[in-house]
């Protein structure tokens, strides 16, 4: 659809050079043919962002076999059991890569190795001989469009199943066809998270069918990314929060503005508010999204839109204030509870499990039974609505700290110690302690250039929140341990702190 009525616009890179919608019709067209004359049944993609992703994404979708970017930054063996879980498949490799996928592989019945560069010059000639006479039949609803494996932070990683209904109904749900032409000036993402998350794919689908210009950076460097926003008049970008901060620095130290930037969206973490915050003042001129999902649910579930942060920000009543640390609310399409522990739905204002229901949410996962229950996914994040049915995000069930029977978030901790003008970021995690089962402990990185004493964070958080509910025990970092998609490794920072 989108090469029908975009023809020779460019989809993915420069303005001159770039990959047209045509060009990428045709090429995963190739690509759908190349795989169809192989034998494996699973596509995989070992790279950071480059051209291969959007031609693999759409042309193992038109030739039915699933796509399954990996992870590039698992150790060996890692890396190996996950293609021991896919055969036979072939796997497309960054050359960087290729030695340690081969030597991987080396030892897997039914993994095809091929190097990006093989495989992009394979895309860029038309194919000739038997079953390359043009497109391969609809992909059924039904089929398993992409599998992503968790991170895998605290055991085996499990590969979701997303099938070819859930994105469709993702995308169709939350985004606008061709879009992105509505405005007066050419819109292009800046695209930097890796192709192996949820975001990466979504934001594949998402710039696609809105007709917009795809800007791939291989991987985050605050630097580069300032650069490439600037350099290629990008409107629109999605960071994890750990970027944003970083970005605002290099803004900072350059005086840049990113005048053409419109958009900016965030997620797959917590965002401290005072960042938040200090974006907005920077950026004064670009509408910020606050964007919650799972991999489970095809990505994005709920919404802080540009006009919720503004009023927001703005306001002085402390309850309407306070959304702003919120992830806003549903998304068309997606159904939203907050459930004690029976699975019995708790009325506002009450924390408990959020469960989501609607037709992008999978809730499945390779060679296990579903995970939903009448169509309900239970998604294992703490959380709460507000009487508006603003969602506030309480942190994983397992973070949750039971202190003398006492049920305390690490979020709610974590958001006072932040506030503190000498914090830079801050973790909270629970500890076995033999009087109250556990104690609150946290880690601290102080903010450029401050100092601050942990008598006097521990008499900050004593005044915001109740006492029980001050850190036993702080220790300063240089910095917390985060995924590169923003995930603090609460499992890392408690293996460190029990020492």
């Amino acid at each position: 659809m989108s090469a029908d009525g975009l023809g020779e616009q460019v989809a993915f890179g420069s303005t001159t050079g770039g990959l047209s919608y045509s060009g990428l019709l045709e090429r995963s067209r190739r690509a759908a043919a190349w795989l169809s004359s192989r034998p494996a049944q699973r596509v995989g993609l070992i790279d950071v962002n480059s051209l291969a992703v959007p031609i693999l994404l759409y042309g193992s979708a038109e030739v039915g076999k699933p796509f399954v970017p990996i992870n590039y930054r698992l150790s060996d063996a890692q890396l190996e059991s996950i293609l021991s879980r896919i055969t036979p498949a072939v796997v497309v490799a960054e050359p960087s890569f290729i030695d340690r996928a081969g030597a991987a592989a080396a030892t897997i019945k039914g993994i095809e190795l091929v190097s990006r560069e093989e495989f992009l010059a394979a895309v860029d000639q038309p194919q000739t001989g038997p079953g390359t006479g043009g497109a391969p039949c609809p992909a059924s609803p039904e089929d398993i469009a992409v599998l992503l494996f968790t991170s895998g932070t605290t055991g085996e990683p499990k590969a979701a199943v997303l099938r070819q209904k859930h994105l469709v109904s993702y995308i169709i749900s939350t985004v606008e066809f061709m879009g992105a032409l509505a405005g007066d000036a050419p819109e292009a993402a800046l695209v930097s998270v890796p192709p192996y998350h949820i975001a990466g794919v979504s934001a594949v689908l998402s710039s696609v069918y809105a007709g917009r210009r795809v800007v791939q950076l291989p991987s985050f460097d605050p630097a580069a990314w300032v650069a490439a926003a600037r350099d290629e008049a990008v409107t629109h970008a999605m960071v994890v929060p750990t970027m944003l901060g970083r970005i605002l620095d290099v803004l900072e130290r350059e005086g840049e503005a990113l005048p053409a930037l419109r958009s900016l969206s965030y997620g797959g973490g917590r965002m401290p508010v005072p960042v938040i915050e200090r974006a907005m003042r920077q950026l004064s001129h670009v509408d910020f999204v606050n964007a919650y999902g799972l991999t489970e649910t095809s990505s994005t579930i709920a919404l802080l839109a540009p006009d919720d942060h503004r009023v927001a920000w703005a306001s002085e009543d402390p309850d309407v204030r306070r959304r702003l640390g919120s992830v806003g609310r549903p998304v068309p399409g997606v159904d939203l509870e907050i459930r004690d522990a029976e699975g019995h739905a708790v009325p506002a204002g009450k924390p408990g499990e959020i469960w989501v229901r609607g037709e992008q949410v999978s809730g499945e996962y390779l060679g296990q039974p579903p995970r939903s229950e009448d169509g309900w996914f239970r998604t294992h994040d703490a959380g709460l609505l507000d009487d508006d049915g603003y969602l506030f995000l309480e942190g994983r069930l397992d973070d949750v700290i039971v202190r003398g029977g006492e049920n305390m978030s690490p979020g709610e901790i974590e958001e006072a110690l932040i506030s503190h003008r000498s914090v830079a970021d801050a973790a909270v995690i629970g500890l076995p302690d033999a009087d109250w089962g556990e104690k609150v402990v946290a880690a601290v990185v102080p903010a450029e250039g401050a100092t601050v004493s942990p008598e006097e964070l521990q008499d900050w958080v004593r005044g915001q929140l109740r006492s029980s509910k001050t850190p036993d025990r702080i220790e300063f970092r240089s910095e917390l341990p985060y995924t590169e998609t923003g995930k603090l490794l609460r499992r890392v920072l408690r293996s460190e702190l029990q020492r």
